[in-house]
């Protein structure tokens, strides 16, 4: 969703613009080359953060400047990652959730069912390996695990395979992963791999992927000057979820309480965005055809108001703790 992105983006000269999932540099060589800007880049895969390094160069002025800045860490840090280079306000934040297609594609990362690889899923090559999930959990943690954060129905059938499979011998790699998934949960038409549902869930865990969500929402709002832009594309139901409730809350569209909810007498504070889209846009026909792992996507995005940061940040950051939901307890499954 490039050009969706970069509508919604609109970078001009002179801003500055962050990419909170650089990745392999997709988006930020097309916001670069649409505006005179300066952009930083933040991955925390230290190989993306290698991969750009050639992109940089071809960004550097002929003065000395770099218009592309790498950062290595999470989106979840980048107020203290920006902060340790001075830059304390943006002009537009741009997040591409889940993980990137040069993820996917390398065997040996363990992130996708399609190649054999070993059980990995972390994308900064530290923390604990989804092989140590799969192979240490108890049964029903691991049960609500799939079920949670992949919505998997069939969790707790493939978790009792797991469970006896790993009795036999460890389970290290991808495609043994997989294979167990497939022999419990039957194919259906819609032609997705049973397996896709648990792998997802695995990842999601291992990579903490919905707390740094939420904590990069929240500093991104915090970070941007007035008229500045958030975009987000997500490409799962889960994503999206915390997506839409943070930037509907930042401008102002909860649910009004019951007519009897003495919290009607309250005057509501006032927004401190509003929405671009109204909806979660789609990407066309065409793109989906060209792109089969674009067809889930879906783009949100808000602009900031003119209103006080340091109020900004306070209301947002209360609002994200009280959506903040911890990972369910064991049992919590059904």
């Amino acid at each position: 969703m490039l050009n969706e992105v970069l509508r919604a983006l609109a970078p001009r000269p002179g801003e500055q613009h962050l990419d909170g999932t650089f990745g392999g540099g997709g988006y930020a060589r097309a916001i670069l080359g649409a505006a005179d800007c300066t952009l930083w880049a933040i991955d925390r895969d230290p190989d993306a953060i290698r991969r750009g390094e050639a992109l940089a160069r071809d960004f550097r002025t002929a003065d000395g400047h770099d218009r592309l800045r790498l950062l290595h860490g999470d989106f979840g840090s980048m107020m203290r990652l920006l902060d340790d280079h001075g830059v304390s306000a943006l002009d537009g934040v741009v997040l591409d959730l889940g993980v990137s297609s040069f993820q996917i594609d390398q065997a040996e990362r363990g992130f996708s069912f399609r190649f054999d690889g070993p059980l990995d899923m972390r994308m900064d090559h530290e923390g604990e390996t989804a092989a140590d999930l799969v192979n240490n959990l108890p049964e029903a943690e691991l049960a609500d695990l799939l079920f949670h954060l992949g919505e998997e129905r069939l969790s707790r059938r493939i978790a009792r395979r797991i469970v006896a499979a790993r009795a036999e011998a460890p389970i290290l790699s991808t495609g043994r992963l997989a294979s167990l998934i497939r022999e419990v949960v039957p194919a259906d038409r819609s032609g997705i791999d049973p397996a896709t549902r648990s792998f997802q869930a695995l990842r999601i865990r291992v990579n903490d992927e919905l707390r740094q969500i939420e904590t990069g929402l929240e500093q991104a709002a915090a970070l941007l000057r007035p008229g500045g832009r958030l975009v987000v594309v997500s490409f799962h139901s889960l994503e999206d979820r915390i997506v839409k409730r943070f930037m509907a809350d930042a401008a102002g569209r909860r649910p009004a309480a019951s007519r009897h909810d003495p919290r009607n007498l309250e005057q509501r504070p006032r927004p401190s965005f509003e929405l671009v889209t109204t909806k979660a846009q789609r990407p066309g026909d065409a793109e989906s055809r060209a792109n089969p792992r674009a067809r889930s996507a879906r783009l949100r995005a808000m602009r900031r108001l003119d209103i006080d940061l340091p109020q900004m940040a306070g209301s947002l950051g209360s609002a994200a703790r009280s959506r903040s939901v911890p990972f369910p307890p064991p049992g919590a499954a059904r």
